[in-house]
């Protein structure tokens, strides 16, 4: 004999209820990965803006103004030229 009418619909709504489950599973581990994707991008994004931004400080600032020290500008023509620290430095010094 075959099997009664009520264990045929429990077997599919299990059978449908497991296919919505791995649905909704799937559709919650694909938006975590691509979610921490899109931060790791970012980051790396920013990484390398930090990266370029030394490389400008870098490029742009003459070694000439700086001192051994690094902090005191000794170049008068400079727009950051600052005449106490300057005075400070070399009296330090002597």
């Amino acid at each position: 004999m075959s099997t009664s009418q009520g264990v045929n619909v429990l077997r599919y709504s299990a059978l449908i209820a497991g296919v919505l489950y791995g649905f909704s599973h799937q559709r919650t581990i694909y938006s975590s990965n691509a979610a921490s994707h899109a931060q790791a991008e970012y980051q790396h994004k920013v990484d390398l803006i930090q990266k370029a931004k030394l490389e400008w400080a870098k490029k742009t600032l003459p070694p000439q103004s700086k001192t051994a020290s690094g902090d005191v500008i000794t170049d008068p023509d400079d727009k950051n030229f600052d005449l106490e620290a300057y005075l400070t430095k070399v009296s330090a010094e002597n």
